[in-house]
């Protein structure tokens, strides 16, 4: 079993009703709506990303792909530095 901690979240009723999902959905497209972000900002690994967002790894990559998202976020420099190392 996965070890967990619950947070909870307070949204103006009239939010709610607009966004017009029920509750579990909600839950589900915040989760995967903060692991993408979470992802951008290189504050979580593909993977615990997709983790979080309940989706499996290639899932997850399918996903970043349809919204246009890189599926790797190393840079040039990045790329550089680390073949520097295996010479």
């Amino acid at each position: 079993m996965i070890n967990t901690q619950n947070i909870s979240i307070e949204l103006p009723k009239d939010v709610f009703l607009a966004i017009n999902e029920d509750e579990k959905t909600l839950k589900k497209e915040i989760k995967i709506l903060l692991a993408v972000k979470l992802y951008l900002f290189g504050k979580l690994t593909i993977g615990k990303a997709s983790e979080l967002a309940e989706l499996s790894k290639t899932d997850f990559e399918k996903l970043l792909s349809e919204n246009k998202i890189p599926i790797s976020l190393l840079t040039y420099e990045d790329v550089l530095k680390d073949s520097e190392k295996l010479i």
